[in-house]
């Protein structure tokens, strides 16, 4: 699985025309809140660190013997900070943007 797909499985893949219904209004509560999106995203990228964490420690111990699976689990996390840093920064220049906006 594509690790944006593992961040959040109802993404379309990508090249895949979006699909956003019509009948969505603002507030509805079927759509999550920018915040819960985040939180959500911030909570599986955590987790996916958390793994990598976890399947190192397990190869240092000898439980795990294939360092391909270590690898890609730190490979996925990795991708999935990255992901995160992106999105952290195209925020902030938003902002930066919109507080130079003259009124």
């Amino acid at each position: 699985m594509d690790p944006i797909q593992k961040i959040n499985p109802g993404l379309a893949p990508l090249g895949a025309p979006a699909s956003v219904p019509n009948n969505i209004k603002v507030g509805d509560p079927r759509v999550p809140s920018f915040e819960d999106t985040l939180k959500g995203f911030l909570g599986d990228v955590n987790s996916m660190q958390n793994e990598a964490d976890a399947s190192i420690e397990k190869f240092v111990a000898g439980e795990i013997k294939d360092v391909h699976q270590v690898m890609a689990a730190v490979s996925e996390a990795k991708t999935s900070f990255n992901l995160m840093l992106e999105i952290r920064s195209k925020t902030l220049e938003a902002y930066q943007e919109l507080m130079r906006m003259q009124v």
